[in-house]
């Protein structure tokens, strides 16, 4: 079976979300921080604490809210509180949701001999 949702770009939100925020108040934080929800862009945010993300979807129709919690530890987001979003690819999404640091995945890393 294929990918059920299309994802061109994901973006990482700097500023902490309340988690409380449903999916209106969500697309409004979406729409201030990157001054528009695109179709097949999906918008990451995390709480001040950082042990919880919510990802809003926008597939092109309408909208969809996702939510993580980490049971122990938190994301990586410590150094991000403040500048432009950033963007990510596939594997650092994958490695954000996990709890692992993103900034070593995906094809952005490079290990070289100094």
């Amino acid at each position: 079976m294929g990918q059920v949702l299309r994802i061109d770009e994901i973006w990482l939100a700097r500023d902490p979300l309340d988690m409380r925020c449903g999916p209106e108040t969500t697309l409004a934080r979406v729409i201030k921080a990157f001054g528009a929800a695109k179709p097949h862009c999906a918008y990451v945010f995390a709480n001040k604490r950082a042990n919880r993300m919510k990802i809003l979807l926008c597939d092109g129709f309408g909208i969809w809210l996702l939510a993580r919690r980490l049971h122990q530890g938190r994301f990586v987001w410590s150094a991000l509180r403040s500048g432009d979003p950033v963007a990510l690819d596939d594997l650092q999404l994958q490695a954000l949701a996990s709890g692992l640091p993103w900034q070593y995945a995906g094809a952005n890393f490079v290990i070289d001999r100094q």
